[in-house]
């Protein structure tokens, strides 16, 4: 059953983390890791969202790879989202640790725009669900 409360919870949600993210331009004020996991909470909650405006039932679960397979699946192009598999471990292991040396540094304005395009396509969705 097509869930368009819930969706919005989570989009209202992952908007304010990409506030947030908005902020966070310094990488010496804001640590990458810190960083990373508003990027990946933003764009978990908008698939789930997603998933919930297709009447699918997520997993509870912050694998955005399995989350993004899911949508595909059910006929879904989710291509543009592909490079958000990235910050999957920013969920829980990077959460509480340092990210290893010799990483590279997320892209922020590009990790913004990404998850910004992300919410557009769940609020369209979202519209377009309400407006029946």
């Amino acid at each position: 059953m097509i869930d368009s409360g819930q969706a919005r919870a989570l989009s209202d949600a992952a908007e304010r983390d990409i506030s947030a993210l908005r902020g966070m331009g310094d990488a010496a004020v804001f640590a990458d890791e810190i960083f990373g996991f508003h990027v990946q909470q933003a764009a978990e909650k908008l698939l789930k969202a997603w998933l919930a405006l297709r009447g699918q039932t997520y997993p509870l679960s912050h694998d955005l790879a399995a989350l993004l397979d899911m949508l595909s699946v059910g006929g879904v192009d989710v291509a543009d989202f592909d490079e958000l598999v990235d910050y999957t471990p920013y969920a829980v292991r990077l959460r509480y640790a340092t990210a290893d040396p010799g990483v590279r540094p997320p892209d922020r304005p590009k990790a913004i725009r990404q998850v910004e395009t992300l919410l557009a396509a769940v609020r369209c969705q979202l519209a377009a669900t309400e407006a029946g």
